[in-house]
């Protein structure tokens, strides 16, 4: 076996399990200075199986600890996604001395004899930060006979109604439960069945609150929903988002039903959700998501791992004229990784004319101003001496964004891989600045300051080695242009 974690196509500042699948992050909760990342976990294997919450602890987001098991199947099933929060007022009766942490989770297994999946809702709580849990004697807490597709909770405390709420992905739709001890709950509402896109099953839901243009006196509630692997839709497993008002038991769609709002264009970035309990006087909403996708995830080419977590993201909505959006930056404890920089200002390149800098790091950050001159279509090579390479192009009359992965490297384990990723991007005053993190495995790339964001797996043969600046036509003025690299998150 390889060094642990020098393995070909290993994340280098993303996190990985040290073997062994993953998927989904669960049970993000910040509590006595720790960041905990709970995550399904295949112990036994490197694809899909009997579902564990894996676990790792961050001081800074950034760098990870691994450790020992948090939840392991039991009588009531596999443990499925779902979330944690801090019970400060002991309202769960499971606490004696101070605040705990308790899981709220999905035990998923078949109706006695019948194949038909099972899904109900369990707890499980911790006197020791996480380090281990106590199953709730009164599992499972909350079921449905005539849902089949009955899961992924995730339950905060809502100030002003004085009481517990989950949201929990339902078939077609989220439906909403309120408590006051989190162990009995009461049917709110449900929200969903004719709004945003239903190409899948929906799953991982959040909702969550953030202030507008960063006023605090002007909010809006903002939903997650995954949307599960489709055969008939190219993209497969993807999230959309929805904004609009929440009173404690009914959120109400500020947008028409018609209207999708995708959280990421790139095919890789799925069942993001957000982290509990960060305190309020810091006001940031930080959420992580799966780097893969449905279509393929079990097939990737890596061996004694595999799946990786997006870089965590900092949210927040801002007005356009398309009404209230999302933005998504990394969190600045990115700046722990950098290292040495190289800048250049005010290179002008032309049809024919590209500029190609070399890369001096196979982990790179990326940040880039272009301004249109007289060119419609410009962009960004990153390539391989193999003739390997991922292309990240703007087409100004089409107002798009392109990362095109078609040529970045393996993609003979899935059809469905080799793809041209898009968005809509307007420009403004002629300009566009992009930030691009390059691992050994992924390109996430951030227009505009996060309001666009791509997440992109890439198997290549070697690490690209040369960045290339060109235009199809007419000329551009590369403002500025930042190459930084960035350190292993992982002991050498």
């Amino acid at each position: 076996m390889e060094q642990l974690y020098k393995e070909k196509h290993r994340p280098q500042f993303h996190f990985s399990p040290e073997e062994k699948w993953m998927n989904d992050p669960n049970g993000m909760v910040f509590f006595n200075d720790e960041y905990h990342l709970f995550y399904q976990y295949h112990p036994f294997g490197t694809t899909w199986g009997p579902m564990h919450w894996g676990h790792a602890v961050s001081k800074d987001l950034i760098h990870w600890k691994q450790l020992p098991i948090g939840l392991y199947p039991d009588e009531h099933g596999a443990i499925f996604s779902g979330s944690a929060i801090v019970d400060w007022n002991n309202t769960s009766g499971f606490f004696q001395d101070g605040p705990g942490l308790v899981a709220i989770y999905t035990s998923a297994d078949n109706y006695p004899d019948s194949d038909r999946p099972r899904q109900r809702q369990s707890l499980a709580y911790s006197n020791d930060n996480g380090r281990t849990w106590i199953k709730y004697e009164g599992n499972p807490i909350l079921s449905d006979v005539n849902i089949t597709d009955y899961r992924d909770p995730k339950v905060f405390w809502h100030d002003e109604t004085n009481k517990w709420v989950m949201v929990l992905a339902t078939g077609q739709s989220v439906t909403i439960y309120t408590s006051a001890n989190l162990k009995d709950w009461e049917f709110a509402s449900e929200f969903g069945n004719k709004a945003g896109s239903h190409e899948g099953v929906w799953e991982c839901p959040d909702l969550f609150r953030l202030p507008v243009d960063g006023d605090k006196n002007k909010q809006k509630w903002v939903m997650f929903v995954s949307i599960g692997d489709n055969h008939d839709f190219k993209e497969g497993s993807r999230t959309q988002y929805f904004v609009g008002q929440f009173d404690g038991t009914t959120f109400v769609n500020d947008n028409s039903d018609e209207t999708i709002l995708w959280m990421d264009h790139g095919r890789d970035n799925y069942a993001g959700v957000s982290w509990s309990d960060i305190p309020a006087e810091d006001g940031k909403r930080i959420y992580i998501g799966w780097m893969s996708n449905w279509r393929y995830a079990n097939q990737v080419p890596t061996e004694e791992w595999r799946s990786a977590m997006t870089l965590p993201r900092e949210l927040s909505l801002t007005s356009s004229k398309e009404g209230v959006r999302l933005v998504q930056r990394v969190v600045p404890e990115i700046n722990s990784i950098r290292k040495g920089t190289e800048v250049f200002q005010d290179l002008t390149i032309g049809k024919n004319q590209p500029a190609i800098f070399n890369l001096f790091s196979p982990l790179m950050e990326v940040n880039i101003e272009l301004k249109k001159q007289t060119s419609n279509s410009f962009g960004i090579v990153l390539q391989s001496s193999d003739d390997e390479k991922t292309v990240i192009r703007y087409d100004v009359e089409m107002e798009k964004l392109f990362v095109d992965r078609t040529e970045a490297g393996d993609n003979s384990f899935s059809e469905s891989f080799a793809a041209v990723q898009e968005a809509f991007l307007k420009m403004e005053n002629n300009k566009i600045n992009l930030q691009i993190f390059i691992d050994a495995s992924s390109i996430e790339v951030f227009a505009e300051d996060g309001k666009v964001a791509f997440t992109s797996l890439i198997f290549p043969k070697k690490p690209y080695e040369q960045l290339v600046l060109f235009s199809d036509e007419g000329k551009i003025l590369v403002s500025s242009l930042k190459l930084t690299e960035l350190d292993s998150i992982w002991v050498k």
